[in-house]
């Protein structure tokens, strides 16, 4: 059975829109991405890189030991967070998670045109950082917020992510969730086994003589 995520970001900037600011998708998503990937770099926002959460969703112990979480609590302390990142990236680098990447961008001590000059730039320098280094850029938005726009603008793919009853379900930039994690067992979809077995060719039912379209399936039909 595949893992219940199956993600394979491109090279370059990746949006995640999360249903909440504080949702799991992104801890889940950025995992799914290093299953066989070395190490990352998480540039935290509002507290999203929740300890708790990272242990939880992990398969093991092991599967955190290459990501380095570096928090932000200012504009100006994330803009420089990623200007860090930037030079820090290195061969073994396979991924980096910006999460609620415009949250301190609308900090009360900045003003408007400096906020969206400080944003531009960040994310200008996320979108080359991807492409220069050839690695998948994760960063998130949660709904219309006062920054979505922008980021869209800046993002080379968008991956939408909704809640459902079984968790999380991803679409977009080439991904798509087909089957649930739900304890020991697993909940699958149809493209799931549309995938795995194909489908099967249309059936074309005859024209019966006295009727003018092909009986539906299971109507019987009368001779006369």
């Amino acid at each position: 059975m595949p893992d219940a995520i199956d993600p394979d970001p491109d090279p370059g900037l990746t949006l995640l829109e999360t249903p909440a600011a504080q949702s799991t998708a992104v801890h889940e998503f950025a995992l799914a991405t290093l299953e066989t990937a070395g190490e990352a770099y998480w540039i935290d926002a509002a507290n999203t890189a929740t300890t708790r959460v990272l242990f939880d969703l992990a398969r093991d112990d092991r599967h955190l030991r290459g990501l380095r979480i570096a928090r932000a609590f200012t504009a100006y302390q994330h803009h420089q967070l990623v200007r860090r990142v930037v030079e820090r990236v290195g061969a073994r680098t396979a991924l980096v998670v910006v999460p609620n990447v415009g949250a301190l961008y609308g900090d009360a001590d900045l003003a408007d045109w400096e906020a969206a000059d400080l944003l531009e730039a960040s994310l200008r320098y996320l979108s080359e950082l991807g492409h220069a280094a050839d690695l998948p850029v994760i960063v998130t938005t949660a709904g219309d917020g006062e920054h979505a726009d922008t980021c869209r603008e800046h993002a080379d793919s968008v991956v939408t992510c909704r809640e459902t009853r079984f968790g999380h379900a991803f679409e977009g930039g080439g991904v798509e969730t087909t089957a649930y994690r739900c304890g020991r067992f697993w909940q699958t979809t149809i493209p799931y086994w549309v995938e795995l077995c194909g489908t099967v060719p249309a059936v074309e039912f005859p024209i019966v003589p006295g009727l003018d379209h092909a009986p539906a399936v299971g109507q019987r039909t009368l001779e006369v």
